[in-house]
Parts: structure tokens; C-alpha cells; sequence
């Protein structure tokens, strides 16, 4: 069975390893990629979300309600932290 990906969606993906700054742990993700590109390829596009909401805020952060997006608690969409995940670390 197949996982619906839609863009605009958020889940939750195991991100490690990392390298340096890059975000990583189990950890809620949007997904940024087409719905084309979701529908037929094995990797997806992902933008990396911390509910540390007092991180630096920077040009690229877009904060979100833990009640409209379903989160345990009010985050930011890091989208200097976009990157290219396999399906199946998706949950």
C-alpha cells in the first residue's frame, strides 16, 4: 500500500544523520514537492519544522499554529532547511 503525499501536508520524518546545522531527529515535516513529483517518484521534498519557536528569526521562518496544523506545539517552518527525503521515512 501506497502513502498518499500530498503538497502541503505535514509528517513526521526521522531527518538523522545530519552533517554540521542541518535539523535532524524524528521531527514534523511539510511537504513542499508537486503533487506530480509526489505522486510518481520514491523521494520527496521537505521543508524542516522545530516548535522552537525563539530560534533565530530569519526572512525564510514561517510560524504555525499547533491548533489549525494539528502539532503538539506552535512551530516554525524552517525553509532554509529544505531537502530531499526518502518516501519511506515518512510517518
Amino acid at each position: 500500500m501506497t502513502m498518499a503525499v500530498k503538497r502541503g501536508d505535514i509528517f513526521y520524518a526521522d531527518l538523522s544523520p545530519v552533517i554540521g546545522s542541518e535539523q535532524g531527529g524524528v521531527r514534523p515535516v511539510l511537504i513542499v514537492q508537486n503533487d506530480i513529483g509526489n505522486k510518481y517518484s520514491p523521494t520527496v521534498i521537505i521543508a524542516a519544522i522545530t516548535s522552537q519557536i525563539n530560534k533565530a528569526k530569519l526572512p525564510t521562518h514561517i510560524e504555525i499554529s499547533s491548533a489549525e496544523y494539528g502539532l503538539n506545539k506552535d512551530s516554525v517552518i524552517l525553509l532554509e532547511q529544505v531537502r530531499t527525503i526518502d518516501k519511506r521515512r515518512l510517518k
